[in-house]
């Protein structure tokens, strides 16, 4: 089992910045690629970000490219999430997941076998 706990949302203006984490316990971290998604009211979860076992290979969703970034710190068991130049419709609540299979597409939710209960992000226009 892998606990994953999140936290750093908050409320922001638009334009502002937040860096999430996601602070991982129980087996290997660096066992595990990492994923960050979100969930608006009244929307389906979709993908965010990911990044895999090592960080080399990252994945993002169109929307957020040149404005998210996604890392990790094997040492600390933990994965972020830096969020800049947000707008309105990046208010969710966002939630980190891994997912340990060995063929795997980052970007969908199904190949994700642990997820947090998430953290909550406003932003105001």
């Amino acid at each position: 089992q892998v606990q994953l706990v999140e936290s750093g949302g908050g409320l922001v203006q638009a334009g502002g910045s937040l860096r999430l984490s996601c602070a991982a316990s129980g087996r290997k971290f660096s066992n595990y690629y990492m994923g960050w998604f979100r969930q608006a009211p009244g929307k389906e979860r979709e993908f965010v970000a990911a990044i895999s076992r090592s960080g080399g290979t990252t994945d993002y969703l169109d929307s957020v490219k040149g404005r998210f970034t996604i890392s990790r710190d094997n040492a600390k068991n933990t994965v972020y999430l830096q969020v800049n130049s947000l707008k309105p419709e990046d208010t969710a609540v966002y939630f980190c997941a891994a997912g340990g299979r060995t063929s795997v597409v980052l970007s969908t939710a199904r190949f994700y076998d642990y997820w947090g209960q998430g953290t909550q992000v406003n932003v105001s226009s």
